[in-house]
């Protein structure tokens, strides 16, 4: 089998040393024990080889990615296991699975969007199950912003938290930020007990659920207690700039224009933002001031933004689901009929 190239994003600086080792000895190590040729250049790593070993390289330097994130200490010995243990998966792997391409040397930014998302659950992919789905990840691979509308269980929240795990695991982003406005649907729940966050994690449960479908429970924990994740509501949002990161903004359809703005406008360098909602569940006072729609509509030809509009046909919930949705949706479009 013929020789192949991939190039693989790494952090600069400081922030490498947990990854590739001081004095990038694990990159050592890797071209040691695979027999590929690794180079390091900044904000790089060029690997060249045999397939099944550059794939191998790849996956070795995912994990200890993963391992610097999570601020575990590999020994020396600890990486080489992690190697062998990598090289022996490897080598059973169907050969229309590996790179391809002799001398094409792919950029994480390039090959990210190319097969299904990769999350942290073993074993695990998360792939677009329709037409509109697929649009709606090209969309979000394509542009700094996205706004996506559709009903309840249209994946549109699902995948864009996907889109952003993978994002981060890839090494594109160094941050996640899944946000919701604190709406109440339609009833007044008075006060709650509790400290802030007790108060807030009712709203934010759905971007949570998500999470615990694509990370275990400790990575999740240790990703949030290094702020790596962060869950918050929206009005935490105002004053900050979010670099390096994808920033989920979800049930949007509940923002005000004024919210809205102030949200948009936190887009910083090299990052992502998604906006997600249902424009027939406005929990607002009143409808017309639902930021999303308006957002929709300002933004609709602004360069660098995508529009997704998923359908009752998209949804990937209960059968039953998609039966309920086209049940209400006369009154949907009909509101006098109410």
């Amino acid at each position: 089998m013929s020789s192949v190239e991939l190039t693989i994003r790494v952090p600069q600086g400081a922030e490498r040393v947990p990854m590739l080792g001081v004095a990038e000895r694990n990159l050592k190590m890797i071209r040691e024990a695979l027999g590929v040729n690794i180079t390091a250049r900044e904000g790089s790593v060029q690997i060249a080889g045999d397939p099944h070993a550059v794939e191998a390289a790849r996956r070795s330097i995912d994990r200890l990615d993963e391992s610097a994130r999570a601020e575990e200490n590999l020994s020396r010995q600890e990486v080489l296991e992690l190697i062998t243990q990598i090289s022996a998966e490897t080598s059973v792997v169907p050969d229309d699975l590996l790179p391809q391409g002799l001398g094409n040397s792919t950029t994480v930014s390039g090959s990210l969007w190319n097969g299904p998302l990769d999350v942290y659950v073993r074993g695990r992919r998360v792939a677009p199950k329709s037409a509109n789905q697929r649009h709606y990840l090209d969309e979000i691979a394509n542009n700094d912003l996205v706004l996506c509308s559709g009903p309840a269980g249209t994946g549109k929240t699902y995948l864009a938290v996907a889109a952003a795990v993978h994002m981060l695991k890839a090494g594109a982003i160094r941050k996640v930020v899944l946000v919701r406005p604190a709406v109440e649907a339609g009833e007044k729940l008075g006060f709650l007990p509790g400290d802030l966050e007790a108060k807030v994690n009712p709203y934010l449960r759905p971007l949570l659920d998500a999470l615990h479908d694509m990370m275990d429970y400790g990575t999740l924990q240790r990703f949030m207690l290094n702020d790596i994740i962060e869950i918050a509501p929206l009005a935490f949002m105002r004053g900050r700039t979010l670099n390096d990161a994808v920033i989920i903004l979800d049930e949007a359809q509940n923002t005000t224009k004024g919210q809205m703005k102030m949200f948009l406008t936190r887009l910083g360098q090299r990052s992502k933002m998604i906006v997600t909602g249902d424009t027939t569940q406005i929990d607002l006072p009143d409808p017309r001031q639902s930021g999303l729609i308006d957002a929709a509509r300002r933004l609709a030809r602004v360069k660098g933004v995508g529009l997704t509009a998923l359908e009752s046909s998209d949804i990937v919930r209960h059968d039953l689901v998609q039966r309920i949705v086209d049940a209400y949706g006369q009154d949907d479009r009909n509101p006098s009929a109410n």
